[in-house]
């Protein structure tokens, strides 16, 4: 399957830097005690200090307005919020207290609210279903349009830690989290394709 270019060179990089950072890691936590996890990582309520660790935006706000359909993710209907990825975070080991992306809901303000953590495995890395807290990943899916290539296949894990889903601590969508409307980087779209 061929690449698009933008996504060879970056994927490349994280590939290549992933074993100097999973070595500064500790191992995996085999850990369910959620209150933990969420305050080892309050400090990211700020999210200048998420990008001060390594942690980037990817603009977009996400939603979902339809739940999933045949051959895509079951998604309930919702959102998941502005993703902030950091790249030296993607490797082999899953590690409790460093989630790959953390995720928020803009208000109209365009003020970020931190409410949930987000897992990430691309199949590249593994092609075996991964497991944290105890839970199989959910996957594997394509890339979340428009603010991933769709052919960039991966395992994920959304942990709700600061706000309430009606859905489920562990649901990937929120029905209580919307993308504004009338913004330029909110993007209502349907849920991804499962990868077989």
């Amino acid at each position: 399957m061929k690449r698009p270019a933008w996504l060879v060179v970056p994927m490349s990089l994280v590939l290549a830097s992933a074993a100097q950072a999973q070595s500064a890691m500790p191992a995996a936590q085999n850990t369910h005690d959620m209150t933990g996890v969420r305050a080892a990582l309050d400090k990211y309520r700020d999210p200048i200090a998420a990008v001060r660790d390594g942690y980037f935006s990817t603009i977009g706000c996400v939603d979902f307005p339809q739940p999933g359909g045949t051959g895509e993710m079951q998604y309930v209907a919702g959102g998941m919020g502005v993703h902030l990825l950091n790249p030296g975070l993607i490797g082999p080991q899953l590690d409790t207290l460093h989630p790959q992306v953390l995720l928020y809901e803009p208000d109209r303000s365009g003020r970020l609210t931190l409410v949930a953590a987000e897992w990430f495995m691309p199949t590249q890395i593994s092609a075996t279903q991964p497991t944290l807290f105890g839970r199989p990943m959910d996957g594997p899916m394509e890339g979340h349009a428009p603010i991933m290539s769709a052919d960039m296949h991966h395992w994920d894990m959304h942990v709700w830690l600061w706000k309430n889903n009606p859905a489920g601590m562990f649901s990937p969508t929120n029905p209580t989290v919307h993308c504004p409307d009338g913004q330029p980087y909110s993007f209502h779209g349907e849920p991804p394709h499962m990868v077989h």
